[in-house]
């Protein structure tokens, strides 16, 4: 088995919690009030990163000659919540807002934890998922941060 080798069903998991977690922030955004750009900026920040991280793991999926996925979770065997994150966008304040997007990414953190546990991931593909998932636990702690200082 070469070290290339990747498991695209694994692969195909990130790449929909990260499109569900653009939609996430999408609606976050949609939600913010007007002086609320700060949160805006550091959301669409949020969003090209999830870009980018489609992109590393579409070119991986690709590579193995599967089909990729394009669209939002619906089912699968790692536990996603941002779909159910996108739903209870209520209350309109910062802090309503900034829980409900912490609570999506503890939802990333645990499907890219439940990926690492893959045994039959490839050198390559283990380091690529371990980039991500600290990546985006540095979002996750700025956003749990943002959160905490809210009054």
């Amino acid at each position: 088995m070469s070290n290339i080798t990747v498991n695209p069903e694994t692969l195909n998991d990130l790449i929909q919690i990260n499109n569900d977690r653009i939609a996430g922030y999408e609606k976050a955004i949609e939600e913010l009030k007007a002086e609320d750009s700060d949160l805006k900026a550091l959301f669409v920040k949020m969003v090209g990163q999830s870009h980018k991280h489609k992109l590393a793991l579409a070119t991986a999926v690709q590579g193995s000659g599967t089909e990729l996925e394009t669209g939002t979770t619906t089912s699968g065997k790692i536990y996603r919540a941002w779909m159910d994150v996108k739903a209870v966008f209520t209350g309109h304040d910062r802090k309503a807002v900034l829980s409900n997007c912490e609570a999506g990414e503890d939802a990333a953190q645990k499907a890219y934890k439940t990926a690492l546990e893959e045994e039959s991931l490839s050198a390559d593909t283990r380091a690529l998922i371990t980039e991500q998932k600290a990546d985006l636990r540095a979002s996750h702690d700025e956003i749990k941060a943002l959160r905490d200082s809210q009054a």
